[in-house]
This record gives C-alpha cells, structure tokens and sequence, in this order.
C-alpha cells in the first residue's frame, strides 16, 4: 500500500510539473508572437529633403526662328541642317538688283536735297538777280503783248497772209481744173498743188480768226501767273531765303536721308545671318524660290532649360534660385544640375487639376543632350540637417484628441508618447518635441492579430506612473477593439 501510494504521488508531482511547464511555455509562445506583431524602429538624427518632382522635355536657352525683312527670291544658300554656325555668319541671302537700284536712286535724291539746301543758305549773286530780272521783265512784256493783241499791225499782217493763201488756191483750183478730166489726175503735179494751197490757205484763216478774237482768259491766267512766279524768283534773290524756305529744304533733306537708310536696311536684310552660335535645326530656303518664314531655325545647344507644369498645391513652395537635379530619360546614369530660373503665373488646367509652369535653367555639362529629350526635374525646396526623424508609418492618431503620439519600447514594456512634428516629406517627418535619439519606436503590424494589444501580451505605461499622458483619455486597445491608425 505504501508503495502505491508513492507512485500515486511521483504521478501527480509529473501531472503538476507537466501543467506548469506547458502554462509557462504557452505564455513565452503568447509573448513571442505578441513581440513578432511589433514592428519597431529607432529613432535617428539625419537629413530630411523636402523636394518637388515634375517631369517636361528639354529645350534649348536660346531658340529663334529667322527670316527675312523684305521680300524677294533666294539667291544662295550656304548651311544646311545639323551644320553648326558663328554669331553673324551669312546664312543665305536674297537677289538684290532691285534693292541696289533703289538704294542709288535714294542716293541721288539725297545729293539733290543737299545741293538745295546749300544753295539756299547761299546769297545770291549780282548776276543771278539780274538773271532773275531779266525773266520779270520778260515775263511782264508778253503778258502785256497778249493782253493787247491783236494789235492793228499784225492783224493786217494775218489778213493779207490769208488774202495771199487765198488767191494761191484759186490758182491751184483752176490749174486743177483743166486736167481734171485725165485718167491720171490724182498722179499729176497739178493735184499736189491744189492740196498744199488747200492747207496753206486754213491755216492762214485760223491765224487770222484766232487773232481776230483776242486772248482767252485762261491764256491771259497762265501769262500772270508767269509774271507772278518770276517776280517771286526775284525777290526771293533779293531777300534771301525766308525760315519756311529753309525748313522746306531741311525737311526735304531729311526725308531724302530716311530713304538712303531704309534702301541700305533693306539690302542688308537681304542678307540673313546667324544672331549666336548654334546649330541650324530647321532649314525652309530652296534657290530661285521665293524666301518663306521661317526661312531657318536656329538653337544654341550650348545650354538647355526644361518647363515643367507643377501642381498649384506645391507651386507655392517654390522660389526662383531653388537647386533641382534633372534625369534624362535616355541617359537615366547621368544627373544633372540646374535652379528655378522663372515660376510662372498664368495657371492651365488639365483634367481638373490646376498646374503652372516652372522653368529650370540647367547648369552647363558634356553630357551630349538634345532638344526634346525627356526628363524628370526634382527641385529641393528645404534641407533639414541633424534633426531627429522617425518613418510616418510609426505615427499613430488618437481617435479622441485628433492628436500624433507614437509608441516607444522601455524596459518595463510599451508606453504612448505625445510628439510635436515639423516638415514629413517622402516618408519622414521631423520631430519637434517628445522623443530622444536613440528611443526605440513599435507599432503593431497592420497583419498582427488583436492578442497584440492585450494586456497579458504587453505592458503600457502612461506617463511613466500609470496613468495616461496629460489631458488625454487612457488608451485601452483591447477594450476598444481596434489598433491605431497610421496617418
């Protein structure tokens, strides 16, 4: 019996040690997947770039599409397309015969304007007022002669002039008429001469008749009009020239002077030729045809810039200056360096979204880069140095104050601690306040199970004396049924 009651008893002190060993173990195994549901991340100090990605294509700084001022054939073509070209190098120029004409007739027209000009701020010489008297005088008399014509002596004159044309055609009549009747009359001598006599005669009749009526008033008008020109010659030798005449003739010498320059443009924009150095992108010019525009494009491939369209709601961020790297499509190994060069003002919107343009100046560089490649721009609009920074993804919400707060590990289990944040930005955030370099943050696991948050699986302590942070609701996980949101 005594024996019986012994293994009675090793089988119970085995039952015991058995249930107390699988207890423990079943605890270390709750524990160990409490402890694996936690994702936990230190926090750090480091550098947090606040940065503004767009993408566009490249252009060159400087493009411009020429062509020419005047119109006109082409007569040569010295480039073609890819050739690359100096600043002022001829490009092609246009026939310019006509342009050269009208230069040397403008020319011509200026050297009378001057020959004007000098010889009206000249005095007039003694010979040149009696010139100009003698053409008065002159003038006068025949006015005076037409006003009294016909005078008695010349209408006589004119009457026997027709009484003598008139008796030479009765003559020429009856010599006519006596061979009038041969069949070859119209070859004979006799018949020429009645012809002439016939003329001879009207026009003596119209002289006499003309005479006999006297001057017309328009004849009378244009004969003063002569008198009036030539007395107004003769004073103006004898005065000089008065201020209008001389305005007259310096305005005449300007205006024969803008007609010089403007020939002379004219045949210099017959001529095209390079502004910068660059590179002929576009050539429009056949010979013998005539110009077009554009004739020819031209870019400076020395420098390039980039127009991206930025998101209204990171523009105002921006500020001309600001540093930006730029990675071109076609070479994704090279990074390229350039700044804010201009931010535009003028919104467009594409698809309810609202952009504004931002152009990127890029710094000189070998890469062999061409116009239209594409490229992505991120521009750094803050750098944040030695600032501690902890991943957004271990920011939790408290459901009743709309307040961040994280949760840090300490030796005694798990605690929530308020956080005061700064600038996040690419999965960052910058920590003002409530955290130390070093502390180690958890956050469950979107994927862990609810054991997580109970109580026997791990310890909170709120405030570091139980209770929660000030002026907030204790956190109980398990009693609400739900885990912290990430933000």
């Amino acid at each position: 019996m005594l024996k019986r009651r012994w293994i009675w008893i090793v089988v119970a002190v085995v039952v015991v040690v058995a249930g107390v060993g699988g207890f423990l173990l079943w605890r270390q195994t709750r524990a160990a997947t409490a402890t694996t549901a936690m994702r936990a991340v230190p926090v750090r100090k480091g550098t947090l770039q606040v940065t503004v990605s767009a993408s566009g294509s490249l252009e060159p700084v400087r493009q411009v599409d020429l062509s020419f001022d005047v119109s006109g054939k082409v007569a040569e073509v010295q480039v073609d397309i890819g050739d690359t070209v100096k600043a002022g190098q001829m490009l092609a120029r246009l026939d310019t015969t006509s342009l050269e004409l009208s230069l040397r007739q403008a020319e011509a027209q200026l050297k009378s304007a001057q020959a004007q000009l000098a010889k009206a701020r000249t005095p007039a010489t003694e010979e040149e007022i009696k010139a100009a008297e003698a053409a008065y005088y002159s003038a006068l008399a025949q006015y005076q002669e037409l006003k009294n014509s016909p005078s008695p002596e010349s209408l006589a004159s004119l009457k026997a002039q027709l009484e003598k044309a008139k008796v030479a055609l009765e003559r020429a009549q009856a010599a006519y008429d006596r061979v009038s009747w041969r069949p070859d009359i119209s070859a004979r001598p006799e018949s020429q001469a009645l012809q002439d006599a016939t003329l001879d005669y009207q026009v003596a009749l119209a002289n006499y008749e003309a005479a006999a009526k006297g001057p017309s008033k328009e004849e009378l008008a244009a004969a003063w009009r002569n008198v009036e020109s030539a007395k107004a010659k003769l004073e103006s030798l004898r005065n000089g020239p008065t201020e209008e005449d001389l305005a007259s003739a310096e305005a005449t010498l300007e205006q024969a002077q803008i007609a010089v320059e403007t020939a002379r443009r004219n045949l210099e924009a017959a001529v095209l030729k390079a502004p910068f150095d660059g590179v002929i992108a576009a050539m429009n010019l056949v010979v013998g045809e005539p110009a077009v525009s554009p004739a020819i494009t031209l870019m400076d491939l020395s420098r390039f810039r980039i127009t991206v369209q930025v998101d209204e709601m990171d523009v105002s961020q921006l500020a001309v200056g600001m540093p930006a790297v730029v990675t071109v499509d076609a070479m994704p190994d090279v990074a390229l360096t350039g700044k804010v060069e201009r931010i535009g003002v003028a919104a467009s919107s594409t698809s309810g979204a609202v952009y504004y343009p931002v152009v990127i100046a890029l710094d000189p560089t070998d890469a062999p880069l061409r116009a239209g490649m594409s490229a992505s721009v991120t521009i750094r609009v803050q750098e944040l140095t030695d600032q501690l920074l902890i991943p957004t993804w271990a920011i939790l919400t408290n459901p009743i104050t709309n307040r961040p707060y994280v949760l840090r590990r300490t030796a005694s289990g798990v605690e929530p601690v308020n956080v005061q944040l700064g600038v996040r930005h690419s999965g960052y955030a910058q920590v003002l306040s409530g955290l130390s370099e070093g502390d180690i943050l958890v956050v469950p696991n979107q994927s862990g199970s609810s054991s997580t948050f109970e109580p026997g699986a791990m310890r909170f302590i709120f405030g570091g004396v139980g209770g929660p942070p000030p002026g907030e609701r204790p956190f109980r996980p398990s009693q609400q049924g739900q885990q912290p949101q990430q933000p």
